[in-house]
């Protein structure tokens, strides 16, 4: 082979990995960057904010609902910076899952969550440099729902989810056709492949998150703010009684905060020390 065609063999070479390694920074230094990941041919944007070292626990979290598209990444960034304002760890990594939500039926963006999770088990610490130890799920609102989801497959250290919903597709749904509540894009989706909830109960029953409470494969967390929507706390007595008498599930906690909305998790002070207990125990 002529020197002239090595050279330009090793150029390439160089290229090609130079290019590989563009979208990681050095694996020891603290960064956040967003990165489009895929497990299994499904892609999902990811938001990582990683301390300073090269070995870590990490806590995978995902937002509330937001219906567009276009503020999904906006939505895991403030979720991010929630989950680590009441974080008391400064060595933990946070990945936030900026998974979609338009003309999608609920429940059907749980192949996105999944693929975020075993992405990270099984694939985020080669592509990023970096050694991963436990893995930790967190949630909010529609993001509670999903961690709560992904508890019934696959098994982590622990997973937390505030105000998880909704918790019942047939309440809800029903009090919208009845003119009690306004229209939600969740339910009128539904309804405009479905019918009602009378034409098919079935279909929006098992979408709901009571039809997810046995079988949990980690420790869970659970937290309410008993000042939520009334649609939330209709359903929340019935959601954790059918969760406490769940004889298929690892440990089981739940927090009622009084005072507290829907974000309760990150308002109270009592939340707050019971959430860094669950992850640091």
């Amino acid at each position: 082979m002529k020197p002239n065609t090595m050279n330009v063999l090793i150029g390439i070479a160089f290229l090609i990995s130079a290019c590989q390694k563009k979208d990681v920074p050095d694996p020891s230094l603290p960064y956040r960057m967003t990165k489009s990941i895929a497990y299994n041919n499904v892609q999902v944007d990811v938001v990582i904010d990683k301390p300073e070292g090269e070995a870590f626990d990490v806590l995978v979290v995902y937002h509330g609902t937001v219906v567009f598209d276009a503020k999904i990444l906006e939505a895991a960034n403030t979720t991010l910076d929630q989950f680590r304002k009441i974080l008391d760890r400064k060595d933990m990594m946070i990945i936030s899952v900026a998974y979609p939500e338009e003309n999608l039926f609920m429940g059907d963006n749980l192949k996105q969550a999944e693929a975020a999770l075993l992405w990270v088990q099984e694939k985020a610490g080669s592509e990023l440099g970096i050694r991963i130890n436990k893995i930790f799920l967190g949630g909010h609102s529609q993001g509670g729902y999903l961690v709560t989801r992904l508890n019934t497959l696959y098994k982590t250290n622990g997973v937390i989810a505030n105000g998880p919903g909704p918790l019942n597709l047939v309440y809800r749904c029903r009090l919208e056709e009845n003119g009690q509540v306004s229209n939600s894009v969740a339910c009128t989706l539904l309804k405009n492949s479905f019918g009602t909830t009378i034409q098919d109960t079935s279909t929006y029953s098992q979408r709901s998150l009571l039809q997810f409470t046995k079988g949990f494969k980690s420790d869970i967390l659970f937290v309410q703010g008993l000042n939520d929507s009334p649609i939330q706390l209709n359903s929340w007595p019935q959601f954790k009684q059918q969760v406490t008498d769940c004889t298929t599930c690892q440990a089981r906690q739940f927090v009622d905060v009084p005072n507290s909305g829907h974000t309760a998790l990150f308002e109270s002070s009592e939340a707050r020390e019971i959430f860094n207990h669950f992850i640091n125990r």
